[in-house]
């Protein structure tokens, strides 16, 4: 059993590392994308919130397909490595982009880049135990947020030194050298026999999992893009170099969240950590509507953090807990394909509200949609496995 730990933290070590260096990078660009979006290209509301849900979309189509072959084929580090290459070709493509319509090609390919994601989670699902599992897809979400707060800084000190373009362009060595590092360093086991193997059925997906999946689509209906939030700040009044900072405080905050968040659900279970990231959602969304002061918006931004740190690593944990053991990456890669197709209305949607009935309508459909997810949530009964 020692000798399985001993093992087990190796790739955790460098899946950690590659999470660091990969977010390091997207999160040069995250916080001043909406910013290039609309004012340096000149896209509305509208084409910011088609951009982003086509994202998370792609996100979503890209984590089933390869969760789906991964399964299949017995091979997670190819999926891996790959992804993080995508991420950082795509930050190149940012930089030479001149109209809003150029971005989509690249948008593409950087959210194909999640194809790493279900792959890896699954590998980090097979080498834990349901009392220490939490813990692990917290770290990696610290890690992810630690990396983030990096490149945040980075966008901030070096945005009028280097230019949008020149930023975006230097922004792909992160997930260079983290795909280079999977390369190297992640060794995985040898299957025996077959190399193909039965693929993932409707049949091997329970009722308890079907209704975690719909209170999770219905919650990704109404959690509209990050980009509204900040583009929300600079027309409430804040300085547009400014908004990067707002930025850094709710990633700050999401690093500072994730790994105790991940340990309370070993603890006491992962529905009490979700309903509390779907209560700070709901605080988000409230202290927007009711917000009067700079400082409440500063204090959104907390909460905003909080909400990630609590809901990204637990629903995780718990998507991989009810799965069933062999398609636990067609499971992880399924249901984040669900929910991501749930996320492109929900941006568009929330752009064409905001444009048409103004900025706080799309909060208020929010507060709906959670509160039914929530509810849903009640019946979902869980299922710790090794």
């Amino acid at each position: 059993m020692d000798n399985h730990k001993a093992e087990a933290k190796k790739p955790m070590t460098v899946f950690a590392l590659a999470s660091f260096l990969n977010d390091m990078g997207s999160d040069i660009i995250y916080p001043i994308w909406p910013l290039f979006v609309t004012t340096v290209l000149k896209a509305n509301m509208a084409a910011l919130g088609f951009l982003d849900g086509l994202g998370e979309a792609l996100v979503s189509l890209s984590q089933a397909a390869s969760g789906f072959i991964s399964d299949r084929i017995r091979k997670r580090k190819i999926f891996i490595w790959t992804g993080y290459l995508c991420g950082a070709a795509s930050r190149l493509g940012y930089s030479i982009s001149s109209v809003w319509q150029q971005l989509i090609p690249f948008r593409i390919l950087d959210r194909m880049g999640k194809i790493r994601s279900a792959p890896r989670d699954a590998m980090v699902a097979d080498i834990s135990t349901g009392q220490n599992r939490g813990r692990r897809f917290g770290l990696l979400r610290t890690m992810d947020n630690l990396g983030a707060v990096c490149g945040i800084l980075i966008s901030i000190a070096f945005l009028n030194l280097l230019g949008y373009r020149l930023l975006f362009a230097l922004a792909a060595i992160p997930s260079l050298v983290g795909s280079l590092l999977i390369l190297a360093f992640i060794r995985e086991r040898k299957t025996e026999g077959s190399r193909i193997f039965k693929g993932l059925a409707l049949r091997d997906i329970n009722a308890n999992f079907r209704i975690y999946l719909l209170s999770s689509s219905l919650y990704a209906l109404g959690a509209f893009s990050y980009s509204f939030l900040l583009v929300y700040a600079k027309d409430f009044g804040f300085r547009v170099s400014f908004v990067p900072v707002l930025y850094l405080i709710f990633t700050a905050s999401a690093a500072v969240f994730s790994l105790p968040f991940g340990r309370l659900s070993d603890r006491i279970g992962r529905k009490p950590v979700l309903m509390l990231a779907f209560l700070f959602w709901a605080g988000v969304c409230l202290g927007i509507i009711l917000g009067r002061s700079r400082l409440l918006i500063v204090l959104v931004f907390i909460l905003y953090g909080m909400h990630k740190g609590a809901l990204d690593p637990v629903q995780k944990t718990l998507v991989a807990e009810l799965a069933p053991a062999p398609y636990r990456a067609s499971c992880l890669g399924g249901f984040q394909m669900v929910v991501g197709f749930c996320a492109l209305p929900a941006s568009f949607i929330a752009g064409l509200l905001w444009e048409s009935f103004g900025r706080f309508a799309p909060y208020y459909l929010s507060l709906a949609l959670t509160a039914a997810a929530a509810s849903l949530l009640i019946f979902v009964r869980e299922r710790r496995s090794d």
